[in-house]
């Protein structure tokens, strides 16, 4: 007999990411009882801090634009880009049960979609690359129709948001980029500030929710409209298993802990591990103490999943090509003497930008993924030598684009190099003795990089000649919307150091999302989906979206299937 209380449920779902909420919602539409347990005392996951897009080819907001791709030339795109880690019985799992997902919460649920039709994938001279249509996002949503669990739901991420609220990819984002410019982009910034500001006088957050924030909100209030049971501050200490069967686990509670049995399985959907330091130590490069990766993914991701699985005889597949969503980040002064993490998704593809290593020389493509940054990075750097590298930009650039936590005009840039976030000279040299770059390396990069830019070119690396390079560019500059010179002083740089925005090596899984044990053998009643699921692309990164794609689908599939299990049973 335990020594602690016991409830019971069908489904048990540890995490609230949109992969545990993905499947306990879909589990409980089919009539399921769920309880869905969260460490901490928010909702939401990294979800809540994301992009909030999804990969899923086909999806069926795409076909109704006459989007109809054949399923091959997906494949030969995941074939090519995945290499040896192509896994065909997952991958086809997703690709079938990608656009059943998107269905079913369209139709059933609070989850409405955005398409991503005019979005192409990252890797554009790859054969079978998209143009668009392979992609979704949650639409905006008013926190409002949450009642009080609003306040249960993790906010947007502060460095990149304003003033705690968070702003859209796409059009919502150019008007914030245009806002000192272009008198309609400034009555658009002014309406939603506007808001936002009586909504944190009468509700003290932000509720024009958008990206994963409405994503997270959306899953959180579906599961609540089919009586989902949602826990905050309920922490999983260990798996109950018995005769090779997970039966349960012990949870716990302010009083104590309690032992949930969960006749249909539990699901591990506990976020990766971008904060354990010990694993991140042996897995990632460059990186022997294990601190040197700075992962903009909440601080609570700890790896828990990783352990409960693995305390039950579960294998962590760390064969991947990347064990991490790889991202430049820079580190934020904060008041407290803290820094936050701020991750450079957009600016580094617009015009005016390089990035540089100490030597002062350049090592990518600034305007490829977040991901091929990082890779590149990396594979610049000699063994042993810390991984730094440095954007640079002039000041037309910074006031027009902003450079990473500095946002552009018409804020101010002065307490951002004040802090010492910027480094600032009124030449390139003077910015390079700021930064402890070679002085001749930077000084010779930026004359050759000048040299093309004023043609429009980028001789050495190719920027702008593909379609995500041009997307993530300014359609206003021309001939080249991702290139244009460095030469009106003065002189900014951030400092930049590999983190990620989650992790990909995670627990081995079959195509149902059933972890194996070590003899490759499925563990009865355990399930994994999201980061505590190894990456179903291998460790790559093919697309926008490839991590919230994979944990929607297959947190659907695993709520459907433990609904059809159990009637069966």
């Amino acid at each position: 007999m335990s020594a602690h209380p016991e409830e019971s449920c069908d489904l048990l779902v540890i995490g609230s990411g949109a992969g545990g909420l993905s499947a306990a919602v879909s589990a409980a539409w089919r009539g399921l009882k769920v309880i869905v347990v969260e460490k901490e005392p928010v909702f939401g996951g990294t979800t809540a801090w994301s992009g909030g897009w999804m990969w899923v080819p086909r999806n069926p907001l795409a076909r109704e634009a006459g989007i109809d791709e054949d399923e091959a030339t997906i494949r030969s795109y995941l074939r090519h880009e995945l290499g040896n880690h192509y896994d065909e019985a997952r991958v086809e799992t997703f690709l079938r049960a990608g656009p059943e997902m998107v269905a079913f919460f369209r139709e059933n649920t609070a989850v409405e979609f955005i398409d991503g039709n005019r979005i192409p994938d990252m890797h554009g001279d790859s054969p079978g690359a998209g143009l668009g249509g392979r992609s979704v996002c949650a639409a905006p949503f008013d926190g409002r129709e949450l009642g009080p669990l609003i306040a249960k739901l993790r906010p947007p991420l502060d460095e990149i948001s304003f003033l705690g609220m968070g702003i859209a990819s796409g059009a919502d984002f150019g008007h914030f980029l245009n806002a000192a410019r272009v008198w309609q982009s400034f009555l658009h910034v002014g309406r939603r500030v506007g808001r936002h500001l009586l909504d944190l006088a009468a509700h003290r957050r932000g509720m024009q929710l958008v990206n994963g924030n409405a994503l997270a909100a959306r899953l959180l209030k579906s599961a609540a409209d089919l009586k989902v049971d949602l826990r905050v501050s309920a922490p999983a200490k260990r798996l109950l298993a018995a005769d090779g069967r997970i039966l349960g686990a012990v949870i716990g509670a302010q009083d104590g802990e309690v032992v949930i049995r969960a006749r249909c399985g539990v699901v591990l959907a506990c976020g990766g591990f971008p904060h354990d330091y010990e694993r991140l130590r042996e897995l990632v490069p460059n990186n022997p103490t294990g601190h040197a990766h700075w992962s903009a993914a909440p601080r609570s991701n700890t790896g828990d999943g990783l352990r409960l699985g693995e305390a039950v005889g579960a294998r962590v597949d760390a064969g991947l090509a990347a064990p991490c969503a790889w991202s430049p980040v820079s580190l934020v002064p904060r008041k407290d003497g803290t820094f936050g993490h701020f991750p450079h998704l957009a600016e580094r593809a617009k015009p005016g930008l390089i990035a540089v290593t100490a030597q002062g020389r350049r090592f990518v493509n600034e305007a490829n993924s977040y991901y091929d940054y990082v890779e590149a990075l990396l594979k610049a750097l000699p063994p042993g030598a810390e991984p730094v590298s440095w954007l640079i930009c002039d000041h037309r650039f910074q006031r027009h684009y902003g450079l990473g936590f500095a946002k552009p005009a018409p804020l101010p840039v002065a307490p951002h190099v004040a802090s010492g976030y910027l480094k600032r000279g009124r030449t390139i040299e003077e910015l390079a003795i700021a930064c402890g770059i070679d002085l001749a390396g930077l000084a010779d990069t930026v004359a050759a990089y000048n040299d093309g830019a004023r043609q429009g070119r980028d001789p050495e690396f190719a920027r702008g000649e593909t379609p995500y390079n041009r997307m993530g560019g300014d359609a206003a500059v021309k001939p080249n919307p991702s290139v244009a010179p460095i030469e009106q002083g003065p002189f900014y740089a951030v400092r930049i150091v590999p983190g990620s925005l989650g992790t990909f090596a995670g627990l081995t899984t079959d195509a149902e999302a059933r972890v194996l044990d070590a003899a490759g053998r499925p563990i009865s009643g355990l399930f994994a989906v999201g980061a505590d699921m190894a990456n179903i692309m291998g460790g790559t990164y093919p697309a926008g979206g490839i991590n919230l794609g994979p944990a929607m689908t297959f947190g659907y599939l695993v709520g459907r299937d433990a609904a059809a299990r159990c009637e069966a049973e």
